[in-house]
Formats: structure tokens, C-alpha cells, sequence
């Protein structure tokens, strides 16, 4: 009888023990199972961090500490995706360091069974965080065949003839199109880009700046740029032509970068931004997504005291995740 009632007992805890592990898994794989699509054509934030991310290489200071110690960081390069879901086609703003996760999640956004790679990546400029990603379609990793690549003239010809890029061009893992200054690109019947040069540091390449159309609504992407004012156009007209605006917002202001001459590096302080846009009706206001942060400035907290006077002041702080409709 004892034998038997430890027979019982064995048995029991087997069955519970595959129950618990079942239970843990369905638990563990919700999140997955919530899908992301989205229905027409929207845009959908990737990444909001400066180019070399957050954490920061050899950062010592409280603002990467605790991203050091969590390795699954929702921090990511700046990166924009649209999807054009009537057409099932997907496209990339930025080809990021982090290219490996948003392209990932660009895929899950549109569905499950939709190709793994965007049907085109736009390049802004040949800084770090915008375009090495491009490593990841080569050889030593995927191995893409002929993804479109759209790119200004001068980063068209620094990516053919600098390597490790050039090999990309030579193995067919890319295929570059000419993006012309202010030249609109028809990507889908509901769907087009229109390309405009602005004054950034321009080493390698020139930089851009999109108008992202859709059927309904526009977008504005604007992640680096010199100050406002050494820029022809004025940003506050282009805002009110738009619905979304996602701009520059590399620093929040000088304390910042007290270690480094501000002169190298002549992004517009997000204060600088709000007092430019003060008199902006609150309609317009609520249209600028302010993105593309440094490691140091607090609007990548959200619950920083900067990211509430942002908030307050009629603004929006784009979040990795964020899906707006075109």
C-alpha cells in the first residue's frame, strides 16, 4: 500500500512538474504572440539613440550603468520603418548598428510570414550609427541579394568604392539608387519619399533629411543636422506642413558635453528647439517627435524632469515601439 501510494505520489509530481513547464512557456511566449501589425501604411519608431547607442562604449558615468548590467537594452540606434501594409512592403530609414533587431521587428510589424529583409533602405549620411549596419547583408551574414539601397550621390560613390562597403555592391548583396535633392521616390501607389539635403558634417558623404508620404498623412526625418539657423529652410514652415516630425535632439543642452568643444559638434540643443518653436500653434507643437539621443541626455528616461518639461511644454519624445498612421 505505501508502495503504491509512492508510486501515486511520483506520478503526481512528474505530471505537475510538465504542467508547470508548459504553463511557463505559454507565459513566457505571450509577449511574442502579440502581434504588431498594423493595417495601411504607418511609420514605426525602431531605435531613438545617437550613433554609438546607449550603453555607451567605455562610459563610466551613471547614465550607462545600469544598461551595462542588462544586456537585452530596449535602447537602439535612431532608426524609422514603413510599412505599407495594402502592399506588403516594408522599408528601412537607417541601416543602424542595431540593424540585426529593428529589421526583426520591422518583419513581426508587418506579419509573420512576410520576407525578412525590407523592400529598401534609406540612407541619411555616412556616420556611424546610419549606415554600417549595411555589414550585415554581406557574407559573413546574410548574404542578402540585391536589397535596394537609396543614397545621395557622394554616399552612392563612397559606399562603392571604400571597403568593406564595396564588396557589398561587388557580391550583389546591394543594389544603390540616386537619391537627387527634393526628387520624390514612388515606392508603392500610396507610398513615396522625397529626399532634401541639410547642413551636417559631411566627411564622407552629403546628409539628408526625408519627407515620408503616405495616403493620408506626412512625416518628417530629421535626425542630424547643424543648428537651425545655418539651414536655409525654415524647420518651423516645414512643420507646419507635416503631421509628424521627428527631429534632432542629440543633446538637451551644453552640461552635457562640458568635456568637448561644442563647435565640433553643432547639433541643436533640445532647449534651444522648444524656444525656437515656442510661438508654434499648440497643433503644431504636438507634431515634433523630439529623437536621436545622446548616452548623457535625460530625455532617453521617462521619467526624467527634462522629458517632463518636454511633455509640458506641448512637445512628444519619440519611443522605441511607437506606431503613427500615414
Amino acid at each position: 500500500m505505501r508502495l503504491a501510494s509512492l508510486i501515486l505520489l511520483a506520478l503526481f509530481c512528474l505530471y505537475a512538474c510538465k504542467d508547470s513547464e508548459n504553463s511557463t512557456a505559454v507565459t513566457t511566449n505571450a509577449p511574442a504572440e502579440k502581434n504588431t501589425k498594423v493595417e495601411g501604411v504607418s511609420v514605426m519608431v525602431l531605435g531613438t539613440a545617437q550613433d554609438a547607442g546607449s550603453p555607451h562604449i567605455a562610459c563610466k558615468k551613471d547614465c550607462c550603468a545600469a544598461f551595462f548590467e542588462n544586456e537585452n537594452s530596449s535602447r537602439k540606434v535612431v532608426s524609422l520603418g514603413v510599412l505599407d501594409h495594402d502592399n506588403e512592403k516594408t522599408y528601412l530609414f537607417e541601416a543602424t548598428p542595431d540593424i540585426t533587431t529593428q529589421t526583426k521587428a520591422l518583419k513581426t510589424a508587418m506579419d509573420v510570414s512576410s520576407p525578412e529583409l525590407p523592400n529598401g533602405i534609406f540612407l541619411t549620411h555616412a556616420h556611424i550609427g546610419h549606415y554600417t549596419g549595411l555589414m550585415y547583408l554581406g557574407k559573413e551574414a546574410t548574404n542578402a541579394a540585391q536589397i535596394p539601397v537609396f543614397a545621395m550621390p557622394k554616399m552612392k560613390s563612397y559606399l562603392e568604392n571604400n571597403g568593406p562597403w564595396s564588396q557589398l555592391v561587388k557580391d550583389g548583396n546591394i543594389s544603390i539608387s540616386t537619391l537627387t535633392h527634393q526628387e520624390e521616390v514612388s515606392l508603392t501607389p500610396q507610398l513615396k519619399v522625397i529626399p532634401f539635403t541639410v547642413p551636417h558634417r559631411d566627411e564622407y558623404s552629403e546628409t539628408v533629411g526625408y519627407r515620408i508620404v503616405g495616403p493620408n498623412k506626412t512625416a518628417l526625418f530629421i535626425p542630424d543636422i547643424n543648428k537651425w539657423s545655418v539651414w536655409e529652410t525654415p524647420i518651423e514652415k516645414l512643420i507646419a506642413e507635416v503631421d509628424y516630425a521627428f527631429l534632432d535632439a542629440t543633446f538637451y543642452d551644453g552640461e552635457e558635453i562640458n568635456t568637448r568643444d561644442i563647435a565640433e559638434i553643432p547639433h541643436p540643443f533640445v532647449i534651444e528647439s522648444m524656444d525656437l518653436f515656442r510661438s508654434l500653434s499648440p497643433s503644431d507643437k504636438k507634431k515634433v517627435f523630439f529623437i536621436h539621443f545622446n548616452h548623457t541626455n535625460p530625455l532617453l528616461r521617462e521619467d526624467s524632469p527634462q522629458t517632463k518639461e518636454v511633455l509640458q511644454s506641448g512637445f512628444q519624445v519619440a519611443r522605441k515601439g511607437m506606431v503613427l498612421p500615414l
